[in-house]
């Protein structure tokens, strides 16, 4: 499904090259459950974002479910992001003016769902993850949780085949952060492959296999411990 190979990850700062990726190697199944991790700047976001094709690679390819997208235009890449993937941030990145329903149904909009069908699929995902009663309140009358669980709605609403989660549980209390580690277990039972990010072992644990990072080299590749 994920293919990366010999990807480098550079940028140019005070006439010097940085090198934030090297020699990235990477493979990831349909339906895997694979936690990327590392300390903060060992470049574990940049894979990420790169997968998720919201940030390019200076050098190596990428192919999407066997198809070579390294070179695709911007357009083409965010037709793949609509179409293929949902993203769960740390702090939620939520539209402060639009209430719950509203931010999830936001991406059938731009898959060009008609405003009734794309209202009952949110209000449907909503039930799901028990934010019923909470559909109409906008981000600042919800909880910290209630926050991450509305971003994975609108995540899922498109019904990707991979999530990308970068630190979804970084903002949030312990028990909450369970919680939520718990649905994205749900969602790979029901056959979604997910890509975390963390640095946290216990968040990790939950993956089927980690994978370590640091100064931009995959440093291990083991099952998770779960």
């Amino acid at each position: 499904m994920i293919h990366l190979e010999f990807v480098e990850k550079h940028y140019s700062l005070a006439k010097e090259q940085v090198k934030v990726l090297k020699n990235i190697h990477l493979r990831i199944d349909q339906g895997e459950f694979v936690a990327i991790m590392g300390p903060s700047g060992s470049g574990k976001s940049t894979v990420m974002n790169i997968i998720g094709c919201l940030d390019r690679r200076s050098e190596g390819k990428y192919w999407l479910n066997g198809q070579l997208i390294t070179d695709y235009e911007e357009k083409e890449l965010a037709s793949i992001r609509n179409r293929s993937m949902g993203f769960v941030f740390q702090h939620f990145n939520l539209l402060p003016r639009l209430n719950a329903l509203q931010n999830v149904a936001l991406p059938m909009v731009y898959a060009g769902v008609k405003q009734k069908a794309r209202n009952k699929r949110a209000a449907e995902v909503l039930g799901k993850l028990g934010l019923k009663d909470r559909m109409k309140h906008l981000p600042n009358e919800l909880s910290g949780g209630q926050k991450q669980r509305v971003a994975i709605a609108r995540a899922i609403v498109n019904k990707p085949q991979i999530i990308l989660a970068d630190e979804p549980t970084g903002a949030l209390d312990t028990k909450t952060g369970r919680q939520i580690m718990d649905l994205f277990k749900v969602l790979h039972q029901d056959g979604t492959t997910i890509v975390l990010i963390t640095h946290e072992q216990e968040v990790a644990a939950y993956a089927d296999r980690i994978i370590f990072v640091r100064d931009g080299i995959i440093t291990g590749d083991e099952a998770g411990k779960d």
